[in-house]
């Protein structure tokens, strides 16, 4: 958690926008992993000034908030048992 806090002063230290770089140390994720999630349209908003790309980590926030998962994805639930001696579908 601390490390997490240290990441979010140091990123916001200065402007709001920051380059992939920044952005991705801000959000824990790879310059690369940001890159090809941008290019896969599924990444956090990002905006075009002149020819470099920003972050803002407003938008950064969001996207990780609506990010957020409690299981995950194709997680099979483990086989309910029931009572003792009653068997399962292979009974």
């Amino acid at each position: 958690m601390d490390d997490e806090i240290k990441r979010a002063n140091d990123a916001k230290k200065g402007s709001p926008f920051l380059n992939t770089a920044q952005a991705a140390y801000y959000v824990g994720l790879s310059g690369r992993a940001l890159e090809k999630m941008r290019r896969q349209g599924r990444g956090p908003r990002f905006r075009k000034h002149g020819r470099y790309v920003r972050y803002h980590i407003a938008d950064l926030d969001a996207w990780s908030e609506s990010s957020g998962r409690t299981v995950t994805e194709g997680a099979v639930a483990p086989p309910q048992s029931g009572p003792a001696g009653q068997g399962g579908p292979h009974a």
